[in-house]
């Protein structure tokens, strides 16, 4: 059917005006979404340095020499502790009790505690972040202590002591100091710089030995855990201050003992505390 002139030119003002009407609407959606695009993208980035601080910019700052460096420093003065909000760990420990847990299959009774216990995993370690972000450190030293006097120590007392007494390494986690000071403090006994042989001959006298591992099976870049036992088999018994679930697990002392050395600090990654 033929269009008259006058029908066929309204018919095209009609698309004309619906093209650019659609057009508008583009714009004005880009105009809306762009501001909060960039908000969204500016967040997600702060998270990602808050939880990952060094490996974003190492690359780009740093040669092979400085980077290795920074990474010595991190290690002597235990940097890199903190549990990022989207690891597993957190996720997996967070809004959860653990009160009244005990491990008695390595030859001692073991006070359990977990630093993203919701007792207190929101509750401030110094004054840069939480015991369940930052408190691997004082959650060890109160199962190491708890265990060894009997008595209740829970991670939050350990955290406020450790802060008060100069361990708290603000944004990142614990010194290293940290242990054998703690140790003294409760009067207990603390040996480091522990071979393998010796890591064993520790666990089967009764004692606790703390390990600070570097990344690996237990970390994904810094953290204290407590060895609790050796089995008949050899096999390493844990307490690890922020997964029950590797707690309940056997390991491998070579694995520990290489994941650990790779952290290794003024007194060694080992650390044997007795009565």
């Amino acid at each position: 059917m033929a269009i008259d002139p006058i029908t066929a030119k309204i018919l095209a003002h009609i698309a004309a005006q619906a093209a650019t009407d659609e057009q508008a609407r583009k714009r004005l959606l880009i105009t809306i979404l762009a501001p909060v695009i960039t908000v969204l993208l500016l967040i997600a980035f702060i998270l990602y340095l808050i939880t990952s601080p060094l490996s974003l910019f190492a690359s780009w700052a740093f040669g092979s020499e400085e980077l290795a460096a920074i990474e010595s420093f991190q290690k002597d003065y235990g940097y890199n502790q903190n549990i990022g909000i989207y690891e597993q760990d957190y996720i997996e420990g967070s809004g959860q009790s653990y009160e009244g847990i005990t491990f008695s299959d390595g030859g001692m009774e073991v006070t359990y505690y977990n630093q993203l216990d919701e007792r207190w995993a929101n509750v401030m370690y110094g004054t840069s972040g939480t015991i369940g972000e930052a408190g691997c450190g004082p959650t060890a030293m109160s199962i190491v202590i708890s265990t060894l006097t009997g008595e209740s120590h829970d991670p939050v007392e350990l955290s406020n002591w450790s802060a008060a007494n100069g361990h708290r390494c603000e944004g990142n986690g614990s010194y290293h100091s940290l242990i054998p000071g703690a140790a003294e403090a409760w009067g207990l006994s603390c040996e480091g710089d522990l071979s393998a042989q010796e890591v064993v001959d520790a666990l089967s006298s009764g004692k606790l030995v703390v390990a600070i591992m570097s990344k690996g099976h237990f970390t994904s870049s810094g953290h204290f855990i407590v060895l609790r036992g050796v089995t008949s088999e050899g096999k390493i018994l844990v307490a690890d201050p922020a997964s029950y679930k590797r707690s309940g697990q056997e390991w491998d002392l070579s694995l520990i003992m290489d994941e650990a050395r790779k952290g290794a600090a003024a007194g060694g990654p080992f650390w044997a505390i007795g009565k």
